[in-house]
Formats: C-alpha cells, sequence, structure tokens
C-alpha cells in the first residue's frame, strides 16, 4: 500500500511538472543583437617605440603626465653619435666653399695671367704678321709668334678648365658634407624620444639603465579625455553591423550599470586566428572616469520589432519546431532572435499551448 501511494506521488508530481511547463505565445517587443567582448582604449593610444638600439639615460616623465606633441619622453646615451656628428660638422666646415676660397682665389689669378699672356702674345702674332705682309722679318719668326700664341691660348684654356673643376669639386664635398652632417643630426635625433601628439602619459614600461631596441616598447600614451571601445565580433555576425547601431556596454569595474555607445566603424579585414572582426564603438553615455584596457562586455542592437509573436527559447526543438500540447510536432517559421526568446513568424497562433522538450 505504502508503494501504491509513492508511486502515485510520483505520477501526480510528474503531471503537475508537466502541466507547468505549457506555455502560450505571448505578443511583445523583440531585439535582436550581436555579443561583443573587447577593451576601452583611449582614443589615438599607442605605444611609443625607439628607432635605434641604446641604453635609457633618462626619462623626463612620469605615468600620469600630460604632454604635447614634440615634448622629450627619455633621453637614450649618444656618446657614439655625437662624435659622429662632430666628426660630420668639422668635414662639412672644411669642405665649404669659404673654407677654399684661397684656392679659388690663387686659379682666379692663374686664369688673369694666362689671359693676359695669351692677350700679348695675340698682338704680337698680329704685328709680326703685319711685317711679314711688306717683306719684313723671317718665315721662322712668324711661326714663333704663332706657336707662343697658341701656346698661351691652350694655357689659359686650362687654367679656365682646372678652376671650374675645382669649384665643382669643392661645391660636391660641400654638399655632400652638409647631408652627411644632416643625417648625422637626424641620428642624434632618434636618441632623444619625443611625443607624436598631445596626451596623457598612462605608461612607463622601462626605467633608465635599461637597453632597448626598436621592437621594445618604450612607454603608453593617449588621448586625455576621449575614450573609444574596441570590440571583436564573430564573422557569422559581421554581416549584420553597421555604423550607427546602438550597443549596450557592461564592465567589472561598474558592476550592475549598463552604458550605451555607437558603432562608429569597422576594421575591413578578419582576424585570422580569432575569427573575427573589430569593431569600434564610442561612448553615448559613460562613467565618469575611464581608464585604457578596461574590459567591456557588450550586445550591438541589430533591429527592433514591435507586436512579435514570441516564444522562449528553450521551447524551440530543432531549430524550427515546436511539440504541442498534445505531443504534436510541429514545423514553424522563426524571426529574430534574442538570449531568451524568439519570434514567431508562422506556425503558431497566440492561442496554442506547446510543451518544453525533455
Amino acid at each position: 500500500m505504502k508503494w501504491f501511494f509513492s508511486a502515485a506521488m510520483l505520477v501526480l508530481c510528474a503531471c503537475n511538472r508537466k502541466s507547468k511547463e505549457l506555455i502560450r505565445p505571448v505578443v511583445q517587443n523583440i531585439t535582436e543583437s550581436a555579443y561583443a567582448s573587447g577593451i576601452v582604449k583611449s582614443r589615438n593610444q599607442y605605444e611609443v617605440f625607439s628607432k635605434v638600439n641604446g641604453l635609457i639615460e633618462k626619462t623626463s616623465v612620469t605615468e600620469g603626465d600630460t604632454v604635447h606633441a614634440g615634448d622629450i619622453i627619455m633621453t637614450l646615451a649618444d656618446e657614439v653619435s655625437k662624435l659622429s656628428s662632430e666628426n660630420a660638422r668639422i668635414a662639412a666646415s672644411y669642405s665649404s666653399t669659404s673654407a677654399n676660397a684661397d684656392r679659388l682665389s690663387q686659379l682666379k689669378i692663374n686664369i688673369a695671367v694666362a689671359l693676359a699672356k695669351k692677350q700679348n702674345d695675340s698682338a704680337l702674332l698680329s704685328r709680326q704678321q703685319n711685317l711679314w705682309k711688306e717683306g719684313i722679318g723671317s718665315r721662322n719668326e712668324l711661326e714663333q709668334r704663332e706657336l707662343a700664341w697658341k701656346n698661351s691660348s691652350e694655357a689659359y684654356e686650362a687654367a679656365l678648365l682646372q678652376y671650374n673643376n675645382l669649384k665643382k669639386e669643392i661645391d660636391f664635398a660641400a654638399q655632400q658634407s652638409v647631408k652627411n652632417l644632416q643625417i648625422s643630426n637626424a641620428l642624434s635625433n632618434d636618441y632623444t624620444i619625443k611625443s607624436r601628439q598631445n596626451g596623457k602619459v598612462y605608461k612607463i614600461l622601462k626605467e633608465p639603465g635599461e637597453m632597448v631596441n626598436p621592437q621594445t616598447p618604450l612607454a603608453i600614451i593617449g588621448d586625455v579625455n576621449e575614450f573609444v571601445i574596441k570590440l571583436q565580433v564573430d564573422e557569422y555576425d559581421i554581416g549584420n553591423i553597421k555604423p550607427g547601431q546602438k550597443v549596450f556596454l557592461s564592465m567589472d569595474s561598474y558592476r550592475g550599470q549598463v552604458f550605451e555607445a555607437a558603432v562608429s566603424g569597422i576594421q575591413p579585414i578578419m582576424n585570422d586566428r580569432s575569427r573575427s572582426f573589430e569593431v569600434e564603438a564610442i561612448f553615448t553615455s559613460r562613467p565618469a572616469t575611464l581608464f585604457p584596457n578596461l574590459t567591456v562586455e557588450a550586445n550591438i542592437l541589430i533591429t527592433t520589432k514591435e507586436n512579435a509573436m514570441t516564444i522562449p527559447r528553450a521551447y524551440l526543438m530543432d531549430g524550427d519546431y515546436v511539440l504541442l500540447k498534445n505531443g504534436e510536432k510541429r514545423k514553424v517559421v522563426t524571426g529574430l532572435k534574442d538570449y531568451q526568446r524568439v519570434e514567431i513568424v508562422n506556425g503558431l497562433s497566440k492561442d496554442d499551448e506547446i510543451q518544453k522538450p525533455l
């Protein structure tokens, strides 16, 4: 008798449980959204790198400092660079046109002397030619005058050529030494690490005395008050994401609070490793205090439909079937879905009773 009573109670409980799982569709508003996770970043946030290998000699800022474009962040030891710059400066000074003015002046004097001799030999030749026409003088004297004039003309041309060649050589050496000095100064400037923008120093990653190279980040700098959200959206959802869509955010730093943002951009290339796309959003409502790299979870609102007939997603079987009260398995057409409910476009009426699949 006791066994019969227990069995009866189990059947009754099972029937009651089954009856409690019967529901009817509900007409309500439904929204479809895409889940995304990400982090908060300062706008224009970037890592500072050195262009050269070196030893940090001095750090000119501390974490939390506000900097302007061109402000010095760090200085690397550059004794070799300084010596190279000094050598380049000396070479530039030695190679300049003004430093070689005496050499050019000497050649100008040579040109003047050669020109005077050429003009004198030309006059003597003309005189000898006139005498020869009058039958005065010998053929040998005329030829000697012609040879002297020819030699002095060639000497004058050689003096001009020597001057022009020297001037070209000096100009080339001067320009080359100036360029070498500019290159040396530029390399020397690489040992001074400067901020490329106005912003705030959020992190100093290296200290004086540490060796650095161009692959080692030295600091993190970003805007002081402007922040953006970098979200990772699955490739399955990216086709539904568009600029301007609302984003609802939650952060561990502000538990229980929901903030709003709007999609501002979509990176047009997929990350092969995570199979996701980076979507950028900007806050439309935000907490008073924000810090870079805060983690966020987000729902990007894709669309909203009013007065939709919905059922809980748990009552859906095999994607597009429901189980009626009488045990019949019926195919339905679904529409929008959120994390709890699904829209039924066709296949059910609001008076139909369905049960939860086992």
